[in-house]
């Protein structure tokens, strides 16, 4: 919500304070504390400021949570190739792997970053993602919808596979969550089941970087295909 101008409270701190000095110190005490142990009270004494100063800035716990994930797809961008330096299919899997990458190491972040694309970083990974798959060739009629499934799939399939590790990392370990269920899968009737009741190994043992980028192949190579120019017909 826009803030009127004015003086800053507790004392003119409107210049030392600023969002950006938030933010960063929002996103050091999210990795530490997670969402549920964060809150404006601990931040505000990380900053040795009241929590007035805090709401000069931000208007809620939401809304730094969100502006601290999105400082992390920033932190993505930044590492991924320029799209100047990339041609469109490696660009664009080298940018998606970033991404969940980052997100890996702030597994906060993963379920905040969703579409519609609408803070900072947010906008900038889909106009790269966009940027990208002209660069493949795509018809262009063909790009917007293209990109938006890149997009949606490369954060939200992140947040699928990152974001329950919160959950579950709060009760028990992933590989402990993953035997169980993996031992729960094995009682299915292979009648009703076939797929499940055989690759209970593949669930206990699978890596979760590994089961985003397989899937992250297959839309690239469909996007291959697509972008391919067709042999013209006989």
């Amino acid at each position: 919500m826009p803030r009127t101008r004015g003086r800053a409270p507790d004392g003119g701190r409107d210049g030392a304070l600023s969002q950006e000095l938030i933010v960063g110190a929002a996103v050091a005490l999210l990795d530490t504390h997670g969402e549920r142990g964060f809150t404006l009270r601990l931040l505000a004494a990380d900053l040795r400021t009241g929590p007035g100063a805090l709401y000069w800035r931000v208007s809620s716990k939401d809304e730094l949570v969100a502006l601290a994930a999105d400082r992390v797809l920033g932190d993505a961008l930044a590492e991924a190739p320029h799209p100047d330096d990339a041609d469109g299919r490696a660009g664009l899997r080298a940018l998606a792997v970033a991404v969940y990458d980052a997100l890996d190491r702030h597994p906060w972040a993963a379920s905040h970053v969703t579409a519609p694309a609408t803070l900072p970083h947010t906008l900038r990974l889909f106009d790269r993602i966009g940027t990208l798959v002209a660069r493949t060739g795509l018809p262009a009629g063909r790009q917007f919808a293209t990109a938006s499934a890149l997009f949606s799939y490369t954060t939200g399939v992140s947040a699928q596979i990152i974001a329950p590790a919160v959950t579950v990392g709060a009760t028990t370990d992933r590989d402990t969550f993953l035997a169980q269920t993996a031992e729960r899968w094995a009682w299915l009737d292979p009648a009703d089941h076939p797929f499940l009741t055989r690759t209970t190994a593949d669930l206990r043992d699978h890596d979760d970087r590994d089961q985003f980028t397989t899937g992250l192949d297959l839309l690239l190579t469909g996007l291959d295909a697509t972008a391919r120019p067709r042999p013209p017909e006989v």
